[in-house]
């Protein structure tokens, strides 16, 4: 089977991980990276064996058929129909656009002009949460009833090298983290109904600690706690909060799924691993789950192994536009669930993701089920 040649675009602080797994995959090939840095270009190009190319450049190659954005959120929407305009699909980091207009529009032109929208989170399809999934649909916990969810952290000013943009219009624990939560809960539970929630700009004003720009006063633009409930159009009620004004530390799991016959503590969805755990009506203590699928290391890129792959064999791809685009749309529910002092109630839907095959491997030289 041919291989599809891939473009990266945006050669800043998650690409290094990005080219590492794409280079391993055996039926896709990542040829080519473009940033508006092009010193940072050429050395990431250098580094993985790659042509460096400007960004234009890279949509002119005719030869490549999928780009990579990982450019900062307020330029994905952007990129991402630059891209889709130069007939290329594309798969963009999370989240899928700033805001829900960006999000539709690209979602439009991918549909005018035939081509594939993929995105970030693709943690849902590492061995922990498919584990989970599995678990799920073989009724090991009966019928889903709730699911808590809680992302607490002090922000990422003392350690990001230019932390500001998560804390622009955009950003914040919701826009940042919220994408792996609710693509996980969604890729369990089904897509959302409605959302009721209350937000709050804590800290108006944050002092950068990390270096090179220690000292730098931040301009907090968006909320950086905010507390949500959920309804599933499958019954189920979910509980999220996402903050990044948690300075002493968190004790709350990470994911928690709530069922008519047992309880299942889900892994962190930002990570690929385990633990999973289940405990069942009768029984008195959690048992951990021996992972049930492969990709429980740092496997960034499975997305687009996934995508590449659906192209060539004419399925649909998991981490797909649809997807992303419920997410955007839950994620600006809770901000408006706040603002408005109602409940936010979706416009769009999604198709639960495929489960993963047990033991699924995307590289076609080992796509064996053991």
């Amino acid at each position: 089977m041919k291989k599809i040649k891939v473009g990266l675009i945006g050669c800043g602080n998650i690409s290094s991980v990005y080219f590492k797994n794409c280079l391993e995959f055996e039926h896709f090939e990542l040829v080519a990276c473009a940033d508006l840095d092009l010193e940072r270009t050429r050395a990431q190009a250098a580094r993985y064996g790659v042509n460096a190319y400007t960004i234009q450049e890279l949509l002119n190659d005719e030869d490549i058929e999928l780009v990579i954005n990982l450019t900062t959120p307020k330029a994905h929407a952007a990129v991402c129909i630059q891209a889709l305009e130069a007939g290329k699909h594309v798969y963009t980091e999370k989240p899928l656009a700033v805001t829900r207009e960006e999000g539709r529009q690209i979602l439009d032109v991918a549909k005018q002009k035939g081509l594939r929208i993929g995105s970030a989170p693709d943690t849902f399809l590492g061995g922990g949460i498919q584990t989970a999934i599995h678990l799920i649909e073989k009724g090991e916990i009966g019928t889903p009833i709730g699911a808590t969810a809680f992302m607490m952290s002090r922000g990422h000013e003392h350690w990001h090298p230019d932390p500001s943009f998560y804390y622009d219009v955009g950003g914040g624990p919701m826009f940042d983290m919220g994408p792996y939560y609710l693509t996980a809960l969604i890729a369990m539970l089904g897509p959302i109904k409605r959302i009721s929630g209350s937000a709050r700009i804590s800290y108006p004003e944050r002092t950068i600690t990390s270096e090179p720009k220690a000292g730098t006063k931040i301009q907090v633009q968006t909320p950086t706690h905010i507390s949500g409930v959920l309804d599933f159009s499958s019954g189920a009620i979910g509980t999220l909060i996402t903050s990044f004004d948690v300075f002493g530390g968190s004790t709350l799991p990470r994911m928690e799924v709530y069922g008519s016959e047992g309880t299942l503590l889900v892994p962190d969805p930002n990570t690929f691993g385990g633990p999973v755990l289940i405990r069942k009506r009768d029984e008195h203590e959690f048992v951990e789950v021996p992972l049930t699928h492969y990709y429980d290391q740092n496997s960034r890129g499975i997305g687009v192994a996934d995508m590449a792959e659906s192209i060539q064999r004419q399925r649909a791809h998991r981490a797909n536009g649809e997807l992303a685009f419920h997410v955007l749309e839950a994620m600006h529910g809770f901000h408006d669930a706040s603002n408005n002092g109602t409940f936010y109630h979706m416009e769009s839907t999604c198709l639960k993701p495929a489960p993963l095959p047990l033991n699924y491997h995307f590289s076609p030289r080992t796509n064996t089920t053991k």
